[in-house]
């Protein structure tokens, strides 16, 4: 063991030696290192906490929408077409009441159904007024988009039976029309007609089918207080018709289902587009996430042409360096130094550079993302693969951007080298 000793220390000092060499070198010019640590640390820190920031945004949409659940199903109007342009889908009146029960009587694993006819109306309570979102519905409604009451009842099915006039306001008509004064028992108007507040939702936040900046009430009283249109058959006309399936496994049968009884209750030639729209909260969430996906990609390309801008700084310092120590390599070469000695000499250098550059840029990031969701600026999310990659990309771009310093100098000639002032 004694005589390997030597060796393994020898061993030891070659591998120490450069790095030794490059913290030599970084000490000597600290304001120069300083600076272009500072281009890797902006660089990465910005990879960091914009990369976060796209991923808190993608999770905290992901997290509301499929709070509404992976089995439910939403079923809209097609498009309307006009001069050969068409329409939004939704814009066409060719969904009815009638569509909605006999769904809820003829698909099977249906374990609730709520149709739901929307228009805006003009809102009075007191002196307060605004414009909203009225959504007619059935009780299942609350089931179906898993509403909360912070304060009275959501209408129950005696009252759509009865076609009673009250009305569940969401958070933020709540907040506009009564402040902070408790309005369940009050009565508001809705257009020109009389409805009793018997309950308030709890805020669900900007998510699809937000409930926040409406008002629900019975459809049976919709039918009574708006003129509700019909189609050339006499059916009633509808927004929407939303459904929760009772096995998640069967969604696409359900789905299947409905669509071949609409296409025939529409009279729908074989070949025909459908003249309605059938989506899920899943189909939603994997378009959602492609979406935020791609966003976080762009964050993540805006952020790395910062590093670029760093990586080339690397690379100008490490040239300038290698001009100011010809002399000193051609003296390593007239010693023995092999290419490869100086090469990796060099290219230890830079390196360390950026990883000392990445490592403070990664405390930086991380920093700045804990602080705007401490703050709630906006919601970030860091994860052990963001860290890990910012490291990554740094050491690389060390390596990639002094690769041609180094090469340089490892290529230089001795004798030349040493005749150089």
């Amino acid at each position: 063991m004694k005589r390997q000793q030597p060796a393994q220390i020898k061993g030891l000092k070659k591998w120490l030696d450069p790095v030794y060499s490059a913290w030599t070198s970084i000490a000597t010019h600290k304001l120069r290192s300083s600076l272009t640590i500072l281009g890797i640390v902006i660089g990465i820190a910005a990879v960091i906490a914009l990369m976060s920031i796209g991923r808190g945004a993608q999770a905290q949409i992901l997290s509301r929408i499929q709070g509404l659940g992976a089995d439910l199903l939403g079923i809209r109007p097609g498009m309307t077409m006009a001069g050969g342009i068409r329409g939004g889908f939704g814009s066409a009146s060719t969904l009815t009441l009638e569509d909605a029960e006999a769904i809820k009587e003829q698909v099977p694993y249906i374990a609730a159904l709520a149709p739901t006819f929307s228009s805006y109306q003009q809102l009075v309570a007191g002196n307060q007024n605004m414009n909203a979102q009225v959504i007619g519905t059935a009780p299942e409604y609350m089931f179906l988009y898993n509403l909360e009451i912070a304060d009275g009842d959501f209408f129950t099915d005696y009252d759509y039976q009865r076609g009673s006039r009250v009305a569940v306001l969401g958070a933020n008509v709540k907040q506009t029309l009564f402040g902070d004064e408790p309005p369940v028992g009050q009565q508001m108007r809705i257009g020109g007609n009389i409805v009793r507040v018997v309950g308030v939702l709890k805020a669900k936040g900007a998510v699809w089918a937000s409930p926040d900046d409406a008002v629900i009430i019975p459809l049976t009283a919709m039918q009574q207080m708006v003129t509700q249109p019909r189609t050339s058959r006499g059916e009633r006309v509808v927004t929407s018709i939303a459904l929760k399936v009772t096995d998640q496994n069967q969604i696409e049968f359900v789905t299947q289902q409905i669509t071949d009884l609409l296409r025939s209750r529409h009279r729908l030639a074989p070949g025909a587009d459908n003249d309605f729209n059938i989506t899920s909260v899943q189909s939603t969430v994997e378009a959602l996430k492609e979406a935020t996906g791609t966003m976080t990609l762009f964050l993540s390309a805006v952020a790395a042409i910062s590093l670029l801008v760093g990586g080339i700084g690397v690379m100008n310092i490490m040239l300038v360096s290698v001009l100011e120590r010809t002399r000193e390599i051609g003296i390593l070469k007239a010693l023995g130094a092999r290419e490869r000695d100086i090469w990796g000499q060099f290219l230890t250098e830079s390196a360390f550079l950026t990883l000392t550059g990445g490592i403070i840029g990664v405390v930086v990031g991380c920093g700045v993302s804990v602080l705007l969701s401490r703050f709630k600026v906006m919601t970030t999310l860091l994860s052990a693969d963001i860290i890990v990659l910012a490291v990554v990309v740094s050491l690389g771009v060390g390596l990639f951007f002094g690769f041609y310093p180094a090469w340089n100098a490892s290529r230089l000639d001795p004798i030349e080298a040493l005749r150089y002032e």
